[in-house]
């Protein structure tokens, strides 16, 4: 990772943004989890965005950068099978707010985006967990679809667009430590309703 950085700040001597999207889905029960698969799940969650900001921290306060910490929905409500994901996104949340005020003298920016069920390769291949019914993948994504408060699973480029204004020293300069959730509205239900 550090060979990254080293080529960033051999081509500039700043950045406007680092934008920290790691995922690894361990979708087991806890007891059925082994030790290497939590430690896997926490270091491509968590500990990469560690590294990653330590790396980019010097380019970063150059000009007062910005750090968008992608998390997940999981971090505030989850499901189950899937307890290593869900501690690591909690636990990036808790990172966010940290880095926040750590570097917020040097002007730098830091939060997070908790995407909700949105049509991406890891959202598919967790479709199996039980969790969105049984059927074909389109039966399970209309499940999941049905769910949200708009009725649909969100698309890439949603994200993008909410990560793009998390990144932007204009549209969100008087935000820090904060957690947007990105959801169709999902986790605005009740469960019981």
């Amino acid at each position: 990772m550090a060979a990254i950085f080293d080529q960033a700040q051999a081509f500039t001597n700043s950045l406007d943004a680092l934008i920290n999207n790691a995922a690894l889905q361990v979708a087991k029960p806890l007891v059925e989890t082994s030790v290497e698969e939590w430690d896997a799940v926490m270091a491509a969650n968590l500990r990469s965005v560690f590294l990653g900001v330590k790396l980019a921290y010097p380019l970063l306060k150059m000009k007062g950068g910005a750090v968008v910490n992608v998390s997940s929905v999981h971090a505030i409500q989850t499901s189950a099978n899937i307890a290593a994901y869900a501690a690591s996104k909690g636990g990036l949340l808790a990172l966010t707010r940290a880095m926040a005020i750590e570097f917020a003298p040097d002007d730098i920016r830091v939060n997070a985006i908790l995407p909700g069920a949105v049509d991406t390769p890891m959202l598919r291949a967790g479709l199996g967990r039980g969790h969105a019914g049984s059927g074909d993948v389109q039966t399970r994504l209309d499940n999941l679809a049905r769910r949200t408060v708009n009725g649909r699973v969100g698309t890439p480029n949603e994200i993008a667009h909410a990560i793009f204004f998390l990144a932007d020293r204009e549209q969100s300069s008087f935000m820090t430590g904060q957690a947007l959730v990105v959801d169709g509205g999902a986790t605005a239900r009740l469960s019981t309703e």
